[in-house]
């Protein structure tokens, strides 16, 4: 990040830049969660053995698709797949083979390296709700998404403490057309917060946008030789490979940034009703696509994907929380391991419709699924609210609170001379309490994790205050954390760099809303 630091210093003219700095206030934001508890595996020796020999022969027998993409064809067909049409039989063992390329481990770089987060091995980034058209909250209701929500999301994120990422499409802002609203967006998450960030993935030529502002946000040569972007790649499942995201897949492996290549399950829908058949389609599908990605550049960095829920066999809707989906995510995360790649899945899923009793039970569940999983980068960490359609600002930071439970489950039990305690046993004896002994005086503070949220007061003093629910505790945290933000220091030539590029952009194209 040095080179980085040196070549904003250099654009900056030095005085404004420092000035800003120097004013500017920054928010805390916990490290990166580091497990010391064992993951939870749910599959035996001989499933894992079964689950991996059938995705081999999925590959090798029924192939995938690579549609509307004559150039992945060839790459295929030269790699010494059977090529069909525009479906791709992959021999047995070759997607593996070609899977080893692609890193274990590796760092994406924020523009203040103290927020840089490294994805892989025993670590857990998380990252807000991606995608959602609809917004909500407890005063205007449920509304399409505009570029000013976008905005204060954004500034949440970059507020929360128990959040690492910035994330990407916190919500899509419906009042900027489809083929411009990308560039705000990322402008949106270099300036306001100084957190890692994700790239557009809706279309190649915006994929190459979002590298192109990396360049100057980072410098060229940076971005080149290190992850700056972690970005989406859906697989359509089952077992299809569109152009867009291929082509999106195919600039950022080139440029050396990351991708999250994910299978989009629907349990009963896209993959079979059975966890060991969908966990059969999934290793499939991310496969394929890892081994695509290596094709177009050997050690391009990659994350193994599953986002998984069941459906309601009457009504259709996805359901989230379910003791299905946890099966499928502990499996998973069994396969990522085997391969020896990063893994990302869980969120804040649920189906409600409001931050009620529902969406708090199906998160919870969800969420500690997820950091029992192994998961090493969980997008939708926080804000989801009817089965990924809405993001909702007291959602938001309802999530965001509980996400500090995940960091203090995450250090595991300590049994140092200080967590025995024995002083302290010694000290009170027994028919005493511990209320002021000297142990408890030295680790009172931060011997128990605290929710900034939640009300933990005597009902006398709740009833005085209002009687408030936790969706109102969460609006009230809304709005204080907004009138409290203040934007992270950033060199005034990057930034006018930037809206210059934007600006360029936007002229250079009609507008579009399709």
């Amino acid at each position: 990040m040095a080179q980085a630091s040196e070549r904003r210093g250099r654009r900056g003219g030095g005085g404004a830049a420092r000035r800003a700095e120097r004013s500017a206030v920054s928010f805390e934001t916990a490290r990166f969660i580091q497990r010391n508890i064992p993951n939870f595996d749910v599959l035996t020796e001989e499933a894992l053995e079964i689950i991996e020999t059938n995705a081999e022969t999925v590959l090798e027998e029924i192939g995938v698709n690579f549609i509307e993409n004559p150039a992945a064809l060839k790459r295929w067909r030269d790699a010494g797949a059977d090529v069909d049409g525009e479906r791709v039989r992959i021999p047995r063992g070759l997607a593996r083979q070609l899977c080893q390329t692609a890193p274990s481990s590796f760092v994406q770089h924020a523009r203040n390296p103290e927020r840089n987060v490294e994805v892989g091995g025993r670590n857990l980034v998380l990252a807000p709700v991606y995608g959602p058209p609809f917004v909500r909250d407890a005063y205007e209701g449920r509304r399409y998404a505009t570029m000013e929500d976008f905005r204060k999301f954004v500034k949440l994120g970059y507020m929360s403490k128990w959040l690492h990422h910035s994330g990407g499409t916190v919500c899509e802002p419906t009042d900027v057309p489809v083929n411009k609203r990308h560039l705000d967006m990322l402008q949106a998450h270099m300036t306001l917060s100084d957190k890692p960030f994700m790239g557009s993935v809706t279309e190649p030529s915006r994929a190459q946008d979002s590298v192109e502002m990396c360049g100057l946000l980072f410098g060229e040569d940076f971005v080149q030789q290190n992850t700056v972007m972690t970005s989406l790649i859906n697989i359509n499942s089952p077992m299809t490979f569109d152009d867009v995201m291929m082509g999106a897949l195919e600039v950022y492996a080139k440029n050396n940034q990351a991708c999250i290549i994910s299978p989009f399950i629907v349990g009963g829908a896209m993959a079979p009703v059975s966890v060991a058949g969908t966990l059969t389609q999934v290793l499939a599908e991310v496969l394929a696509g890892i081994a695509y990605s290596q094709l177009i550049r050997p050690g391009a960095p990659v994350i193994m994907g599953a986002f998984v829920t069941s459906i309601d066999m009457n009504s259709g809707a996805p359901t989230f929380g379910t003791p299905e989906a946890a099966h499928i995510t502990y499996g998973a995360g069994q396969l990522a391991r085997r391969l020896g790649l990063p893994y990302r899945s869980a969120g804040s899923f649920c189906g409600s419709k409001l931050p009620d009793a529902q969406a708090a039970y199906e998160t919870s569940n969800s969420l500690n699924m997820g950091l029992l999983a192994g998961v090493n980068f969980m997008l939708h960490a926080c804000g989801w609210l009817e089965g990924g359609l809405v993001s909702s600002f007291e959602k938001f930071v309802m999530d965001a609170d509980q996400l500090g439970t995940l960091h203090h489950l995450a250090k595991g039990v300590s049994s140092d001379t200080n967590a025995q305690a024995m002083d302290a046993i010694r000290e009170v004896g027994p028919g005493g309490h511990y209320l002021g002994c000297e142990h408890t005086q030295k680790n009172f503070k931060d011997a128990f994790w605290k929710s900034d949220l939640l009300d933990y007061k005597p009902y006398e003093t709740w009833e005085d205050e209002g009687g408030r629910d936790t969706q109102t505790l969460a609006s009230l945290r809304v709005e204080k954390m907004l009138s409290e933000y203040q934007q992270p220091a950033l060199d005034p030539a990057i930034q006018e760099a930037i809206s210059d590029y934007i600006a360029r952009k936007k002229s250079e194209m009609p507008d579009s809303f399709m």
